[in-house]
């Protein structure tokens, strides 16, 4: 057994002492969400619109992720709308910020890891690079929605006849405060995974200038920006949905009661 098999197990096991039969459904939109990802990586490989796969598969990860994690149908229903809507506006912001940007390509850290290689891979690094800020923001979008979503539907269900300004009211203060844990998890997030690029840049002595212009550093700390965006604009977007659904249902309640 592979250190990587062992510690799935691992996980699998955790996942169902601790979450039990959601913690099962989680586990099988993981496996779910790395076969169409990596379905999406063969399809662009093998030329198809980058761009288009990526939404496509976007879509569907989210689905899964939103609706096997999630155990009220109706609040996932509105957490998947309302990520939706965020994934939208996030790919109208990425595409001309990373055209305008030029953060695709490969930077002078990576020369010796492509020496005696061949870059003509028959399609545009710019889109492959619009891909991956959309593929990366899918998590932080899925975990936003399902958080707020989550938290609006309890406090209906302990009281569901509040009103729905009042309910946008909790759904903001409970964005502000996942924006922090958020941010740090973004952070830390690129910093381990950047570790060795670091070390780079203190041997070579970059200057500060240097590390914010450098490609492989910009590439990687654009995506969080675009990240912790999402998340901002999912806290008023899922908030907002949350308020009109319940708006919706007290009025359709009063008029069948009548």
């Amino acid at each position: 057994m592979s250190v990587i098999s062992g510690l799935g197990l691992v996980l699998l096991v955790l996942m169902l002492i601790v979450g039990g039969k959601q913690g099962l459904q989680s586990f099988l939109s993981l496996l779910f969400n790395f076969g169409f990802l990596f379905f999406a990586i063969v399809l662009i490989a093998f030329h198809l619109p980058p761009i288009w796969i990526t939404v496509i598969t976007s879509i569907i990860v989210l689905s899964l992720t939103i609706f096997l994690s999630g155990s009220n149908d109706t609040t996932s229903k509105i957490a998947f709308e309302a990520s939706l809507f965020v994934l939208f506006v996030l790919i109208l912001l990425i595409v001309p910020f990373e055209y305008w940007g030029q953060f695709q390509g490969f930077g002078l850290e990576d020369s010796d890891d492509l020496e005696g290689m061949s870059l003509l891979i028959g399609i545009p690094f710019i889109k492959v690079a619009i891909a991956t800020a959309i593929l990366s923001t899918l998590g932080a979008i899925a975990e936003a929605t399902m958080a707020i979503a989550s938290g609006l539907g309890e406090i209906i269900d302990h009281d569901p006849k509040i009103q729905p300004h009042r309910l946008l009211g909790e759904g903001i203060m409970i964005g502000k405060q996942i924006i922090g844990t958020t941010l740090n998890t973004l952070f830390f997030g690129l910093f381990g995974g950047s570790l060795a690029l670091f070390v780079w840049f203190l041997g070579l002595h970059y200057s500060f200038g240097m590390i914010m212009n450098d490609k492989v550093f910009a590439a990687e700390f654009i995506i969080i920006i675009f990240s912790l965006i999402g998340v901002i604009i999912t806290i008023p977007i899922t908030s907002l949905v949350m308020a009109q659904q319940l708006r919706y249902h007290q009025k359709h309640g009063k008029k069948s009661s009548k």
